[in-house]
């Protein structure tokens, strides 16, 4: 095996996904948190285990939610994503669906901008690079040529390369990893990858809103000097903390995300500015404020991701200021940053709000942030 300079074995240095470990790497600080949360993963799958009771299908409860809010086992994480995602409803009412878009006629663009992405895909994993055996460069290119050809209106767009590439380091699967990107462009975040990025720009800008509910001296500096917030927090949107957060914390992130729904990037982008607001607050001008933005999604806070989840999931919770109403009922009145945060949720939605009132039709889901 080979080893570099420091002694290190070449495997060492590479971690269970495939990802290439930083020169700087703090290995002490990481095996040592590492330790700690083997306890809860061996805890945790014991639980998974018994609750599945070697079962492929789960029904959706307040134990279940409870269960995958304390992060799941990486045996079982493909099966529950495919499940509470409603990805394995869709796989199995679509049989032969997939292997169909890869076998039918292909658009020449939509090919020669996947193909484009390939090689910036994961540069640090061992596991995407061409020498690989076998090499997830093809697997990927098959999912996002088929999905482009499934859903036309998105096609391929910039950012999509990275979550299906984390979906087939997980599942394992070319096929699961198709259905799960559908779950998540097409039903989770809907309009985040479309040519006008509508959904992505609307979260946006809730964020923002948000962010001057609960942390206001924070939203007043970004005010005062300028920053959007598009600046500093769209590559956390668009690649859901791919490459911004450890492999740990995303996935634990994406537990919630596949059965929670989007809310979770809002808790989490709430917590990681909360927890950093005297550190922000430092900044004094414009890059300042960004390079701060860059420094709060590194160091231990992140990287012990048990205890990263339990505070932003104790925390509390986004203003829920909606309920399920009559058409003629109004369903928020109150102070304007809570009514312009609902203006531009409805909006997404296609419903009408006024200055004072949102209204939304009792058959319509009451929404979740």
């Amino acid at each position: 095996m080979e080893r570099r300079e420091d002694g290190r074995d070449w495997a060492y240095r590479v971690d269970p996904y495939g990802f290439e470990r930083p020169d700087d790497f703090d290995y002490a600080s990481y095996e040592a948190f590492f330790s700690r949360y083997l306890v809860v993963l061996t805890r945790r799958a014991i639980k998974w285990s018994k609750l599945l009771k070697g079962n492929k299908s789960i029904q959706k409860s307040l134990k279940v939610k409870r269960y995958i809010r304390k992060g799941i086992p990486n045996e079982h994480r493909a099966l529950i994503w495919m499940i509470v995602s409603g990805a394995q409803t869709n796989m199995e009412q679509n049989p032969g669906y997939y292997h169909r878009l890869l076998e039918g006629e292909k658009n020449d663009k939509l090919i020669e901008a996947i193909k484009t992405d390939m090689n910036r895909t994961f540069p640090d994993n061992v596991k995407f690079r061409k020498t690989a055996d076998p090499c997830l460069q093809h697997t990927l290119y098959n999912v996002l040529v088929a999905y482009g050809h499934h859903n036309k209106a998105v096609g391929y767009c910039q950012g999509m390369n990275f979550i299906a590439g984390y979906l087939i380091l997980i599942t394992k699967n070319e096929e699961e990893s198709f259905w799960l990107l559908d779950a998540l462009i097409g039903r989770i975040l809907p309009d985040y990858y479309s040519p006008a990025m509508l959904g992505l720009k609307t979260d946006q800008e809730v964020l923002g809103e948000l962010v001057k509910m609960k942390v206001p001296a924070v939203a007043e500096l970004m005010e005062r000097h300028g920053v959007m917030w598009t600046l500093v927090v769209s590559r956390w949107f668009i690649c859901l903390f791919i490459d911004i957060l450890p492999v740990e914390t995303v996935l634990r992130i994406w537990d919630c995300l596949f059965y929670e729904g989007s809310k979770i990037i809002f808790r989490v982008a709430l917590t990681l500015i909360k927890q950093h607001q005297a550190f922000i607050l430092e900044a004094t001008n414009f890059p300042d404020i960004c390079d701060k933005f860059k420094q709060i999604t590194k160091g231990a806070f992140v990287t012990e991701c048990h205890s990263f989840m339990q505070h932003l999931l104790q925390a509390a919770g986004l203003p829920r200021l909606y309920s399920r109403v009559d058409e003629d009922a109004p369903l928020l009145q109150g102070g304007q940053t809570a009514v312009s945060i609902f203006t531009v949720w409805m909006s997404k939605q296609g419903f009408q709000a006024s200055e004072n009132y949102v209204r939304i039709p009792a058959c319509c889901p009451k929404p979740e942030f």
